[in-house]
């Protein structure tokens, strides 16, 4: 069986306080290979530690996205832009964001999204790169997020048609809005170009503190043949590097390796 990746949210990590140097050392160590949302000045660094990019942002804030046609000049710009940065660096996902709603309906917005998604698609694919749509909650702490269901996600991957646009799957923020988690991974996993982890409620580490069964659902994802970055984005304990080895240790375990 194939195995995926293991990487980790920068922003997560290093607002615990550690050093650049000492937080690549660990997570090189733990068994992480990519890093998430990493700045671009920490790349050298970081390849060093034998750890890439695993994801890069593709635009502007999560809150202003690709759901305002005034947004779209701007986005394909920034999009096309980190393409190319993506392709350069052997980056595979670019984030992207729907936006709020802001009274805007889900059946607009996803029209609107997918119109700029379309016109990019075509330079992604010939690129390498996936776009993928970030799915995250608006109960707790994305209020009036659209993209905040897997069905309306889906649905946008399907409208697009493309290859090269697809999902981020964030099983803590869908665990908020919709739960069923291994039954959506195994009905809609073709359409998830990367995943997300965190422990529910709280956002924390993966253990038994808190609701989600992170084997059954690890093991859901290998069975996939998933291949691609499983990105722990939780925020860590007093101390950072032994939950982010404990993560890495349990996604190895579930994974048959």
């Amino acid at each position: 069986m194939t195995s995926p990746r293991q990487s980790f949210a920068w922003w997560c990590f290093a607002n615990a306080g550690l050093a650049p140097e000492t937080l690549f050392a660990g997570a090189a160590e733990a068994g992480c290979t990519g890093v998430d949302l990493l700045d671009a000045t920490l790349w050298p660094l970081a390849r060093r530690f034998g750890l890439s990019p695993a994801c890069i942002a593709g635009h502007g804030t999560i809150e202003d996205g690709l759901n305002r046609r005034e947004n779209a000049a701007r986005i394909e710009a920034g999009l096309r832009s980190q393409i190319a940065t993506a392709a350069a660096h052997e980056i595979p996902v670019i984030l992207c964001f729907s936006g709020n709603r802001r009274g805007l309906s889900d059946a607009d917005g996803l029209n609107i999204c997918a119109e700029t998604l379309a016109r990019v698609a075509p330079a992604a694919e010939s690129a390498g790169v996936t776009l993928a749509v970030e799915l995250l909650n608006s109960r707790v702490n994305h209020p009036d997020y659209q993209a905040d269901r897997t069905a309306w996600g889906v649905a946008l991957c399907e409208q697009v048609g493309s290859p090269a646009v697809k999902l981020l799957y964030d099983i803590y923020h869908m665990q908020i809005m919709e739960g069923d988690i291994i039954r959506t991974i195994e009905t809609h996993h073709r359409h998830f170009a990367h995943y997300h982890t965190a422990g529910n409620p709280g956002r924390g580490p993966l253990s038994a503190n808190q609701e989600l069964n992170y084997p059954a659902i690890l093991r859901a994802v290998a069975r996939t043949g998933y291949t691609g970055f499983i990105g722990h984005e939780f925020l860590p304990g007093p101390d950072p590097l032994a939950d982010l080895a404990a993560a890495c240790a349990l996604t190895r375990k579930a994974c048959g390796h």
